[in-house]
């Protein structure tokens, strides 16, 4: 099992900006690929970022490319992801993930996690 605190989602009008982090609990998060997740009811969860162990290697879904950012500090040990020119597609609950140590950075991989946190909420809405 993998804990994840999500945190620093809220109301954003469009076109602003958010940084959510996502603090790990209870194992060593240095030796684990991390994906940010986000999810809308009735919707399937989806991967739109996600970074090595080292930080070294990301990959982003199309929708979120080069306006996200994602990037981890191992020393906390918390995972970021910068999020600018936000819009109303990206309201949606944002949740952390990951699998066994040392898998790759793939997003589709790291959806196999077997836990989840609690997410946090964010709403782009003027």
């Amino acid at each position: 099992q993998y804990h994840f605190v999500e945190s620093g989602g809220g109301l954003v009008q469009p076109g602003g900006s958010l940084r959510l982090s996502c603090t790990g609990y209870d194992f060593p998060m240095g030796d684990h690929a991390i994906g940010w997740f986000r999810q809308i009811p009735g919707k399937e969860r989806e991967g739109i970022a996600c970074i090595s162990r080292a930080g070294t290697r990301t990959n982003y879904e199309d929708s979120v490319s080069g306006r996200f950012t994602i990037s981890r500090d191992n020393s906390r040990p918390t995972v970021y992801l910068q999020m600018n020119k936000l819009n109303a597609d990206d309201t949606a609950r944002y949740y952390c993930a990951t699998t066994w140590p040392g898998s790759p950075p793939t997003c589709t991989l790291l959806a196999k996690s077997p836990s989840w946190g609690q997410g946090t909420q964010v709403t782009v809405s003027s």
